[in-house]
């Protein structure tokens, strides 16, 4: 009789440890045995080994009662947790301005450029000192971008800037190294290392659906645990703290249930469509399962959400083919059901897979078929059939060990040796730094080359497939050549204009100026050559330029300086007319301009004190001897370097005038005689008599405008004999 051949597997969790022996005869496998023990202590966190001695003494005592049972057990198969993979989301931009088309090598190198990044942000965030202390166990393309656009495909593409964002999954050394010690003190050697993710998937999604884009969802007490798979591979992995206790909880608070009565309620609600449950009061209620579900809504849809959220973000943006759910969570009252509506799937795609769904096991009849058995006969099963193995390459002459969860390639072992993606490719020419006309312009040397792979001495590709004991050799890409290039090909047209100024036709053109020395448009530039193309851009810089400075001059504001005060007057101003509207020196002017410039006014004194609106002198009508004339009076007396200007006096700008304001007087009689000649009559005594307005006045009589004045002569008398 055939002997069975018997797989030992633990499950090593955050709760608690599952034992459990099968033995497998042609493909079958029948669960012999089963054992669970909790932590006594908190000896893991998150799916990994923080306290090795308290883990190894769980084991040591799993191992101890089924060798009572059992016999020795000296391999044992285990996984490392889905939980203890990180993921990161990467984006990796490079330049192929001026570049061939873009091929298969190029767009590899970009990937894996990316995913050392993401691994360097791992390696941050988890506080390791080397990116390499982590295996990259996975990656997905999200999307690539040529020129700021998504693309499908980047081979043959030519454009500016192509880039590349990726998710990716590694998983710290620390846990392998961390599961090796605990089973080594129990006494067990590792007979083969599977990943929890991928056991579930080997014994619940048969071949011909792993080519499928399918997610699979294990729900547990804490948290639910995502993979993705696509194309035969896992290609992403995932975790949300959100799973079956926030169910528990909630049924709990709304039925009065203690946890464990809560958590068998949740799972009759699965199979019945009504309950009988006892409250913590003593009191019998019967239960509606849409009731229930109703109640706690709010906490299935926060669950629902959570998972589909994070499917999105694994699965670039998309719903995949189909959901699986698995664990004692997934049997939350219609979970199946929310998940494929935030999915956009039909019901029929997402469906809970228990031990029911594995082909071709049988289970002892004293072991409980529970959910929580899907994983440790998963780890024996995918151990057995698809254990994950280390490779040893060497690459440089030094040997890489690598994590073997899939095909390993040479991009892999040069992720794994920590070489640099990024300066494998020769390094640019050294580039150009200038300024032209203010702005620096950088301009880059000729692109390196790519490098060159020996794989065991044949030329080889970033993708070929690498065996155990492999020799791989790398060598640096050539860096590229020094920029070269001339001033013309900076500038795309020399600017010229032509404008009219004042009915003459004039022709600027712009000078090319470099380190403030003229220069040709066929001169070579030099690493910080500052370089100058300008054409005036001002009427002012034009007339400049034109040497037309009296323009300049006669079109400037008129300015004087009153009382040591400067004073600008924009009525005597010249002005400056484009096309027949005033601008200012300032202003631009285009090419084919019409430009009028008007001179500046010599102003007199009298327009002056118009403007400035100041009083030269006071002036009354008056009427003497029948003649209607002024009386004028000065108020202000204006001095330009010491001489007293008359009202027609000329203005000119930039000259310094002084003003000095009189008090304003009244006229007197005696004011007449600085206006009219006065002729004493042949036959007057020499006596005369003043009247105002017909009566006798004084010369200190105060004078108003319209007064008749009038001096009377009295005539000689003769003498009596």
């Amino acid at each position: 009789m055939q002997k069975h051949k018997k797989l030992f597997a633990l499950d090593i969790g955050t709760r608690s440890v599952i034992g459990i022996i099968l033995e497998e005869q042609d493909g079958h496998y029948h669960v012999v045995d089963s054992l669970v023990k909790e932590h006594t202590e908190r000896a893991m966190l998150d799916g990994q080994i923080h306290d090795v001695l308290s883990v190894s003494k769980i084991i040591s005592e799993i191992k101890q009662q089924l060798e009572e049972k059992h016999g020795p057990l000296k391999k044992v198969c285990v996984a490392a947790a889905g939980r203890a993979l990180k993921t990161e989301r990467s984006k990796v931009t490079i330049d192929i301005n001026g570049k061939p088309l873009i091929k298969n090598q190029d767009i590899l190198h970009l990937e894996l450029s990316a995913v050392q990044q993401a691994q360097s942000v791992v390696a941050e965030k988890h506080e390791s000192e080397q990116t390499y202390y982590y295996y990259c166990v996975g990656y997905s393309v999200l999307y690539y971008r040529l020129d700021g656009e998504e693309i499908g495909n980047l081979i043959d593409q030519q454009g500016k800037e192509a880039s590349v964002e990726i998710i990716a999954t590694f998983l710290p050394k620390v846990v392998v190294e961390s599961l090796l010690s605990a089973l080594h003190r129990a006494g067990l050697e590792m007979e083969a290392l599977t990943l929890e993710p991928i056991a579930a998937i080997h014994v619940l999604i048969p071949p011909s659906m792993r080519r499928l884009n399918v997610a699979l969802v294990d729900i547990g007490a804490g948290t639910s645990d995502i993979a993705i798979t696509d194309l035969g591979t896992v290609i992403a992995y995932g975790m949300v703290p959100v799973a079956g206790d926030e169910i528990t909880e909630a049924i709990s608070d709304q039925l009065l249930l203690d946890f464990p009565f809560a958590e068998e309620a949740k799972r009759e609600l699965y199979k019945n469509d009504t309950i009988t449950v006892t409250d913590i009061l003593g009191f019998e209620t019967e239960v509606r399962k849409e009731d229930l579900v109703s109640q706690i809504s709010p906490v299935l849809d926060r669950l629902a959400s959570s998972i589909c959220n994070e499917i999105f973000e694994l699965n670039n943006n998309k719903p995949p083919k189909a959901v699986m759910l698995v664990g004692g969570g997934s049997l939350t009252p219609e979970l199946p059901k929310r998940v494929a509506e935030k999915l956009n799937l039909p019901e029929n795609r997402v469906a809970i897979r228990g031990i029911d769904a594995i082909r071709s096991l049988t289970i002892a009849d004293h072991i409980a078929q529970g959910p929580e058995l899907v994983t440790p006969i998963g780890i024996a099963i995918a151990a057995h059939h698809s254990p994950v193995q280390y490779k040893t390459v060497y690459v440089n002459e030094q040997p890489v060990r690598l994590f073997e969860v899939k095909k390993l390639t040479v991009g892999d072992c040069l992720l794994a040796a920590g070489i640099k993606m990024n300066k494998l490719y020769g390094k640019p020419g050294l580039a150009l730094i200038v300024t032209l006309n203010g702005q620096n312009i950088t301009i880059p040397g000729g692109h390196g080359d790519a490098p060159v792979i020996l794989l065991n001495g044949q030329v080889s590709s970033l993708d070929s497939e690498i065996e155990n004991g492999d020799q791989l050799h790398i060598e640096k890409g050539k860096d590229g050549q020094r920029a070269e290039l001339q001033i013309k090909d900076l500038i795309d047209e020399i600017p010229k204009r032509e404008v009219m100024i004042n009915e003459n036709d004039y022709s600027i053109e712009a000078i090319i100026t470099c380190n403030r020395k003229v220069v040709s448009a066929d001169n070579f530039v030099e690493d910080r050559d500052v370089i100058e193309c300008k054409i005036p851009e001002s009427i002012e810089d034009l007339l400049t330029s034109l040497n037309l400075h009296e323009y300049i001059i006669e079109s400037r504001p008129f300015r004087v300086k009153i009382n040591e005060k400067e004073t600008f007057i924009p009525s005597f101003s010249g002005k400056v007319y484009r096309n027949g509207i005033e601008v200012k020196l300032h202003n631009s002017y285009e090419h084919k301009d019409h430009i009028i410039i008007e001179k500046k006014m010599m102003p007199t004194i009298k327009e002056l004190a118009e403007v400035k609106q100041i009083m030269l002198s006071h002036t009354i009508p008056i009427s003497f001897n029948g003649e209607n004339i002024h009386l004028h009076k000065p108020i202000s007396i204006i001095r330009r370097n010491n001489t007293i200007l008359a009202e027609n006096d000329p203005i000119q700008d930039g000259d310094h005038i002084v003003i000095e304001h009189r008090k304003l007087e009244p006229f007197l009689f005696q004011d007449l005689f600085g206006h009219v000649d006065i002729e004493m009559p042949a036959q007057a005594n020499g006596n005369f008599v003043l009247l105002k307005n017909g009566e006798q006045a004084t010369f200190h009589s105060r004078l108003e405008p319209g007064d008749d004045l009038t001096i009377v002569w009295p005539s000689k008398q003769k003498t009596s004999i």
